[in-house]
Order: structure tokens, then sequence, then C-alpha cells
């Protein structure tokens, strides 16, 4: 058989090689961080560091793996300063520097703007071939993470505004909330129902695909900002009655959906780690209604069979919401409603009224809420507490008094009904609750817990709320352990069908039946 002469062998030696950095650029590609992966093979292959650099000679991309950070800040600099030169000169590929710098190999991909791959140090005369079969794969790569980074900021972008016209909604703005949605889609209902879905925060985006895809993209879902374990979704009513067993009152399917079940039913089959509390239908002004609602409904989900639970009870006050009840709301917020801030990045008046509904409602996790920090969050608190005169962010009394002032403040009529009181005219929380139709309430509220027994019953709740709604001091008056003291308090929210351990809470209402009725 005749041998091949030597320069036939290597050539075959050659493209045997060739198609092995191929196969292996190939195989680098479908891992996940496929441009650092292969950055990180082209570096030890072609025997110097290898990056992506923009046409302005920003560093793009690096290899993957440890690197001594001082030879590469040098190849970054070096491979720099020879991209923005082939850019000047407008050629595809080149090799510049050498002399007392280190040559640099560089190639452009095939992207915009323009990219190029640059390997600086290797004295090889097979390296532009090498590059030449790596470019093709790594702009691929590089086209396909650009896409995804560029996907995610769309996604971030869309979750930040559907986020705006949630909070838009939460505060009253909803004709801006309307203009916002309107521009985003779907529109929002003038009639809609809230569903509070608890799921891994992991899962989150995942279920919000699977249950917008379902929906036929008539619910506005949004992920909470305050709770990173919880999805939002504004869902337009079924006109008809609802349906499935679970349901309840609150239960509803997207207009133009044709399912055999209702909403809440679907999510819990799609996603049964999920547990889901709905809504009565409500006007989108009053969404945050409709939020307290789901969260008291989803404080019953957790410990129902079916995952789900429709809200049935009340939170309606406005059995207090006469002449009486506006003057004194009126009374006890004037100090905030008159302050003038001594400089202008200091929060004016709404903004604190703002600052103390969120609290309210979520305590701790109001900064979330607000987009402010913590410290930012206590200071405003501290400061309300000596406006208001009152220890807010210590006492329940002080606490249940400010979120029904705040509710009768916001009410619609309250402001006429200000203007028709007498001058010099004044009014206490007592007045307030010592009516007849504040104590036919007081009694609706307190009514289910009569029939809880006395593990799970008035008593229970009773000492929690002298006990300023505090677990640990409930617990040591009660004489039982704290998860003791816990399981009665979810027992007692069974009873009642409201949210007591998780805010929005019902020890508002709570504290002021028990106080109408003289039981505290």
């Amino acid at each position: 058989m005749d041998t091949p002469p030597p320069d036939v062998r290597a050539d075959r030696a050659d493209r045997a090689d060739r198609a092995d950095d191929v196969l292996a650029l190939a195989r680098l590609a479908t891992r996940r961080g496929a441009v650092r992966e292969m950055l990180g093979w082209l570096a030890r292959r072609a025997g110097g560091p290898a990056v992506l650099v923009g046409e302005a000679g920003r560093v793009l991309a690096g290899p993957g793996g440890e690197h001594d950070p001082v030879v590469a800040r040098r190849a970054a600099e070096a491979a720099a300063d020879a991209a923005v030169e082939l850019h000047r000169r407008g050629a595809a590929s080149a090799v510049l520097g050498g002399g007392e710098g280190p040559p640099v190999h560089l190639i452009a991909l095939d992207t915009g703007p323009r990219t190029y791959l640059a390997v600086v140090g290797p004295d090889d005369p097979h390296c532009g071939v090498l590059l030449a079969d790596a470019a093709r794969t790594l702009a691929l790569c590089w086209r396909l993470e650009q896409s995804e980074r560029a996907r995610r900021r769309i996604e971030s972008a869309e979750e930040h505004s559907r986020e705006a016209v949630l909070h838009l909604l939460m505060v009253g703005s909803v004709p801006a909330a309307q203009r916002i949605a309107g521009a985003l889609r779907p529109a929002l209902p003038t009639v809609v129902q809230m569903y509070v879905i608890e799921c891994p925060h992991a899962r989150r985006r995942e279920i919000a695909r699977r249950i917008d895809r379902e929906a036929e993209g008539g619910a506005w879902i949004v992920p909470c900002p305050v709770r990173p374990n919880h999805l939002l979704a504004l869902v337009p009513p079924e006109p008809g009655p609802a349906t499935g067993p679970g349901s309840g009152s609150g239960s509803g399917v997207p207009r133009g959906a044709r399912f055999r079940d209702s909403l809440d039913q679907l999510i819990v089959r799609l996603a049964p780690e999920c547990r889901v509390g709905v809504s009565t239908p409500v006007a989108l002004r009053d969404t945050p209604t409709a939020y307290e609602q789901a969260i008291h409904a989803l404080a019953v989900a957790r410990n129902a069979r079916e995952h789900r639970a429709g809200f049935g009870g009340a939170v309606d006050v406005t059995a207090l919401a006469g002449p009486e009840g506006y003057v004194w709301a009126g009374e006890l917020l004037a100090p905030c409603l008159r302050y003038a801030p001594a400089r202008r990045a200091d929060p004016g008046p709404q903004e604190l009224l703002g600052t103390l509904g969120s609290w309210l409602s979520f305590g701790g996790a109001a900064s979330r809420h607000l987009k402010i920090h913590r410290n930012t969050l206590a200071a405003r608190m501290r400061h309300l507490d000596e406006l208001l005169g009152v220890e807010v962010s210590r006492s329940l009394a002080a606490q249940s008094a400010a979120w029904l002032a705040l509710r009768l403040h916001t009410a619609p009529q309250a402001a006429a009904a200000r203007a028709q009181t007498p001058p010099g005219h004044t009014a206490t929380l007592d007045a307030v609750l010592g009516t007849p139709a504040a104590g036919t309430w007081a009694r609706a509220q307190l009514h289910p817990l009569e029939r809880g027994g006395p593990t799970s019953g008035l008593e229970t709740v009773r000492i929690w709320l002298r006990a300023d709604a505090r677990l640990p001091a409930a617990a040591a008056a009660l004489g039982i352990s704290l998860p003791g003291a816990r399981k009665r308090l979810t027992r007692a929210e069974d009873i009642l069908g409201r949210s007591l351990l998780n805010a929005p809470s019902a020890k508002y209402e709570l504290w002021l039946a028990m106080r109408a009725l003289g039981a505290l």
C-alpha cells in the first residue's frame, strides 16, 4: 500500500482536528451559559485569553472559570484597543498588536451591533481558522443570549407596569390605572373579582403564564409586590351564577372562557400546590376591598380540602360611617392633614397617610409595597406617632382607630358630612361605636366566635387582642405554648372565614367590635 506524502498526512490531521473542534463547539453550544463556556474552551485551545468586545471597546463577555485577574485585565485592555482599531479600519478580521504587546487575533461576529471575538497572545498560524469556525457558532449563541436578556427586560418592564396599575387601583387612582392598562391589555373591567394565589416563588411566572393561557387573556395577573409567593389576578366575573361546589359567592369565570369548572378550581388543578382565595364581585374602585376579601378567603383555603375558598364574610364598616364617624376621623387625622414638611424631600400629608394605610395592611412588608427602605418606613412611622399623638406603631388600640379613621376619611360622602357639621362640634371613638347600628355590626362580627368553643372562640381572640395581637404575649396569658396559641387562632380563622395571623388582618374590626360591646 502506498504511503501518502507527509504534507497530505498533515492536511488530513488538520482536518480531523478541525472537525473535533467544530464538534466540541457544537456540544458547548447546548449548555447553559454557552458563550462563557465556549470562550473558556477557546482560551484553553488557543493558548490565550478569549473575550467578546463591542465596537466601542467595551468587553461584553469573558470566559468562565478561574483566571489571574491581572492577566485578564491586561488581555481585556489589549482586546479593547484592538477592537476599536479594527472597527475604525472597517475590516472583518485581523491580527493586531505584536511588538511590545501580545498579538490580538480578531474576527467580527455576524451580529448587530458589531461584536468582535478576540484572542490575545497566541502565535499560532492555525488560530485564524479556529476563530473563523468558533465565530459562526459563537455568533448564534450570543444572539440567543441577547434575545433572552431582551425578553427578560420586557417581562420585567411589563411586570412593573402591571404593578403600577395595581398600586394606582389600591390608592384610588382608577382613571390613571385604566389609561395604563388600556395600553398594556387587557383593559380593566368595571366589575372585578380578586384572586390571591399562593404558590412557590420559583414557579410564580410559570403559573402566571398557565393561568393567562387558560383564561384566554381575560385575567389581569400581577406578581404581588409585597409577598414573593403570591400572585394577584383581577378577573371579570361571569354574569351568571357561580359554578363549582367550593366557589361560593366568591368564584367567577372570565368572560369568553368556556370552562366546566370555575377559575379557582382550574388553578388548583393546574398547580395542586397552589392555594386560592377569591373575593366577591366589586366595582373596580373597590379593588382594595377585594384584595382584603381575597386574603381572608386565602386564610380559609390554606386549611380547606379543596385548596380554595371564596369570601363569605363582610368587611363593610358603613354602619360606623355616620356624621359622627366622619367628624371623628377628620379630627384624628387632622395633625397629619395639616402637616407641612420642612424640606421638599420630606413626605407630605398624602404620602404620610399612604404610608400609614400601607403599614396597617402589611406591617414591615410595607417597605416593599411603597418601594422604600425599611429604615425610611420606620422613620415615617415614628413621625406619624408624633403627629397623631398615639403609638400607632405599637398599640393595637391606636392601630384600630387609625384603620377606621382612614376608611371613613376616604369615603366619598365624608367631605360633605364634615362641611355640614356645626363649628366646634367634636366627636369621640366611643360615640362612633355607641350607636345601635354599630352594636348590630359588632355582634355580627363576633357571632361566629361565640360558637367556636373555649379553645378557638371568643375568649382566645379576646386575650390575643388584649395582648396587642402579639402571639408570644397571648400564649403566656393563655398559659399554653406558642404553637398551641397559633393553632387556636388558626381554628378561629376557619370559624370566622377571615385572616388573623397574616396581614391584612381582621384584628382591627374585631378590636372595634369588642370595644363597641365593652368586651375588652
